[in-house]
């Protein structure tokens, strides 16, 4: 059974730092590529970041490239999502995914290429 657990979402002001933690379970990381993605209020879900197995590379959205850092942590099994200078638009629900293609797709980080998701955790920013 795949599994996925995000944490580390907290209220947070603007322009400080944050880090989310996607926990997968035990080898994930050699046969899944894993995304980040954001739903916020009202708004529909959207990509934010993708790391392919074993951390070979990496995708982002090209909106918010620059402020995003994806990274892992094959011991831990363990994808992170960095996130500075936070702004209030970052307030949403982050989930992450594991897609069985492996590789990132370049075209960008597309919900359809994901079929196992997370429960979300919640970012506030406030100013």
């Amino acid at each position: 059974q795949l599994q996925l657990v995000e944490s580390g979402g907290d209220l947070v002001q603007s322009g400080g730092s944050l880090r989310l933690s996607c926990t997968a379970s035990e080898r994930t990381l050699d046969y899944y590529a894993i995304g980040w993605f954001r739903r916020a209020p009202g708004k529909e879900r959207e990509g934010v970041a993708c790391i392919s197995r074993r951390g070979s590379s990496t995708v982002y959205a090209d909106a918010l490239k620059g402020r995003f850092t994806i990274s892992s942590d094959y011991a831990k099994h363990t994808v992170y999502l960095q996130i500075t200078t936070v702004q209030p638009e970052d307030t949403a629900v982050y989930y992450c995914a594991a897609s069985i293609l492996g590789l990132c797709q370049q075209v960008g980080v597309r919900s359809s290429d994901f079929g196992s998701w997370g429960q979300g955790t919640q970012v506030t920013v406030f100013s």
